[in-house]
């Protein structure tokens, strides 16, 4: 690995030199995914760098086939980009089994987002290490997202939605114990399919998720109802007579129901439900139990502490209300109408 010298100037003293290795793009990569794993990043994340690197490599390689190091890519280049991701690129491009023909062109903001934060830490990681002298990240922003109203589910829908899974049937049987159990409890789509029976406590009620099951590594646990508790008890009951595993949520073979196959099966049920114009997923289910978490009454450092947030900034997007929930809430604590009640009695 050669290195190239560079001069910084310094007011009030002399020319200092400082070497910065030459890197290529790809053993840059290298360097950070070593880094992070030794940070004890999680695997799937680490895969997800890799795979969000070689988005923005590709787009090099076609648009400044001369960029071959990682201390050639300017922030210019990285606006461009976002420009061309926003405006110019195609939905499922490259995808091995969605046909992009007739897909829209320009990926949503939020996908931009977690691009722009990948490439962020990765540079911060190389300038940290000292392997890069400019950050081509510190002057881009990410882009302004409009806040959704939209991404509940109303009362109406969720009793539209539980009464399409067959019960009879395992999986429909398994996909209505899964959705009553985000509505009840607020679980992320992978803490859910992870789940064992021992990771229950049916005498207190109680679900134990510990830190490896965690999005923030931080153990914590969860209230269910004794309704919820009696189905996921009936569900793993069911699953002894056919299979040996410790695991809930099972496909019809025993093997494990990955998040994917679930949300899937949630979009099924939603669809023929009538709930239209509504990306329904593990995570609008999430947004769902949140919202009404608050409106019947919960505290927020509750609601926090249950849902697993580290940040009540993060969790203040998910329990963002509608007009008519504003109407009923004002209506419920307006000062001058229970002035007027109390008046009235």
């Amino acid at each position: 690995m050669s290195l190239k010298r560079k001069k910084r100037k310094q007011v009030g003293q002399l020319v200092s030199t400082k070497q910065y290795p030459e890197l290529p793009l790809n053993e840059a990569l290298n360097i950070v995914i070593a880094g992070k794993k030794a940070e004890g990043l999680r695997e799937r994340t680490l895969v997800d760098y890799v795979k969000t690197w070689g988005y923005l490599k590709d787009w090099l390689k076609k648009n400044y086939p001369d960029v071959q190091l990682v201390s050639e890519v300017t922030t210019e280049m990285i606006r461009n980009y976002v420009n061309y991701l926003k405006y110019d690129a195609v939905r499922y491009s490259g995808h091995n089994l969605i046909d992009s023909t007739n897909q829209r062109v320009g990926l949503a903001d939020t996908t931009i987002n977690i691009r722009l934060r990948v490439y962020r830490a990765l540079f911060n990681f190389l300038e940290r290490e000292e392997l890069i002298e400019v950050n081509p990240m510190d002057k881009v922003k990410l882009l302004k997202q409009d806040i959704d109203l939209t991404n509940c589910l109303s009362d109406k829908e969720v009793k539209a939605i539980l009464q399409q899974p067959n019960q009879r049937d395992y999986v429909g049987f398994r996909d209505f114990v899964a959705i009553n159990v985000l509505l009840d409890s607020g679980l992320r789509i992978n803490e859910l399919v992870n789940l064992v029976a021992n990771d229950i406590d049916f005498s207190t009620r109680f679900i134990t998720l510990t830190s490896k099951q965690n999005k923030n590594r931080k153990p914590r646990i969860v209230p269910i109802s004794s309704y919820v508790m009696k189905l996921l008890l009936q569900l793993i009951t069911e699953n002894q007579k056919h299979f040996r595993t410790e695991r809930i949520f099972l496909s019809t073979y025993g093997e494990p129901l990955s998040a994917n196959h679930l949300n899937k099966r949630l979009k099924y049920h939603a669809e023929k439900a009538g709930v239209e114009k509504k990306k329904v997923t593990a995570h609008v289910y999430r947004h769902t139990w949140a919202k009404n978490m608050i409106l019947n009454g919960c505290d927020a450092f509750t609601l926090q502490k249950m849902g697993g947030w580290s940040d009540i900034r993060t969790m203040r997007r998910y329990i963002q209300m509608d007009v008519s929930d504003m109407r009923s809430r004002h209506d419920d604590f307006s000062p001058i109408n229970n002035i007027r009640k109390r008046k009235d009695h």
